[in-house]
C-alpha cells in the first residue's frame, strides 16, 4: 500500500524543481495528482510519463478563474481534492529596496502569496465535501529570517505572508478536518536555486551545517509526511527543511 493511496492532491508549478518531486513521490505513493504550470510543454510530458494517475492542466496560479477551472477539471476527473500543495513560486529580482520597481514586487507577491490565498479559497470547498484535507504551503528560510547572501524585500515579504496565512488557516478549519502546514526549504539544488547563484550553491555552502544543497527529493519527503495521515495531528506549524541554517 501506498501512503497517500485513496489521496486525490494538485500541485503546483510541478513542471519542474521542487513540484514535479512532489507529483513524481505523490503518484508513487497512490494518489491521483492533477500537476499544474504556465510550462504546458514540460508538464504535459511529465504527467504522460506518470500514467493514468495523473493529469496536466495549464494553470496560471494568480488568477482566480484559472483555479476554478482547475478545481474542476481535478473533481471531475478524479473526485474531491485532499491534498493542495501550493508550490508554486518564483525567487523575482535581486535588487535592493530602494532600487527594486513596484511593479516587479507586486508580480513576486502575486506568484508567491497571493495565489496562496486563491489555491486554498478554490480548494478547501471540494476538501470540505470530502471530509479531510491536507494543504501544504512551500514557503522558504526567508519567510522566517531574511534571505542569505542578496537583497530581495519582494521575496522575503511573500515568503512571510504565506508563514501567516497558513496559520491563520489552520486555526479556521481545523474543526473540519483540514490541516494546513508550510515548508520553509533553505538552498535546494533545483533549477531556481541554480541559477540565482550555481549547482555548487556557492558562498551559501559556508551558512549550511550540513555542507550542502539539498536534493529535492528530500523536501518531498517531508511534503509527503505532511500530505499523509501520517501527520494527523499536526497543523499549523512551519517545517524547516535547511540543514540546520536557522540554527546558527
Amino acid at each position: 500500500m501506498g501512503r497517500l493511496d485513496g489521496k486525490v492532491a494538485i500541485i503546483t508549478g510541478a513542471a519542474r524543481g521542487m513540484g514535479e518531486s512532489h507529483a513524481r513521490t505523490f503518484v508513487k505513493e497512490g494518489a491521483k495528482v492533477v500537476l499544474t504550470d504556465i510550462n504546458e510543454e514540460a508538464g504535459a510530458l511529465i504527467a504522460k510519463e506518470l500514467g493514468s494517475n495523473a493529469m496536466f492542466v495549464k494553470h496560471d496560479v494568480t488568477n482566480s478563474e484559472s483555479w476554478r477551472e482547475v478545481v474542476e477539471k481535478a473533481t471531475s476527473a478524479f473526485g474531491n481534492i485532499t491534498v493542495l500543495v501550493n508550490n508554486a513560486g518564483v525567487l523575482g529580482p535581486i535588487a535592493e529596496t530602494k532600487d527594486l520597481d513596484e511593479k516587479e514586487y507586486l508580480k513576486v507577491c502575486a506568484i508567491n502569496q497571493h495565489s496562496i490565498f486563491l489555491g486554498m479559497k478554490a480548494v478547501i470547498p471540494s476538501m470540505l465535501k470530502a471530509g479531510i484535507g491536507s494543504i501544504v504551503n512551500i514557503s522558504s528560510i526567508a519567510g522566517i529570517v531574511a534571505n542569505y547572501g542578496f537583497p530581495s524585500i519582494a521575496y522575503v515579504a511573500s515568503k512571510a505572508a504565506v508563514r501567516g496565512m497558513t496559520k491563520g488557516t489552520a486555526i479556521e478549519y481545523g474543526k473540519n478536518n483540514i490541516r494546513v502546514n508550510s515548508v520553509h526549504p533553505g538552498f535546494i539544488n533545483t533549477p531556481m536555486m541554480v541559477e540565482a547563484t550555481d549547482e555548487s550553491g556557492g558562498d551559501a555552502l559556508k551558512d549550511i551545517p550540513l555542507g550542502r544543497l539539498a536534493e529535492a527529493q528530500e523536501v518531498s519527503n517531508v511534503v509527503l509526511f505532511l500530505a499523509s495521515d501520517e501527520s494527523s495531528y499536526v497543523t499549523g506549524t512551519e517545517q524547516l527543511v535547511d540543514a540546520g541554517m536557522l540554527a546558527h
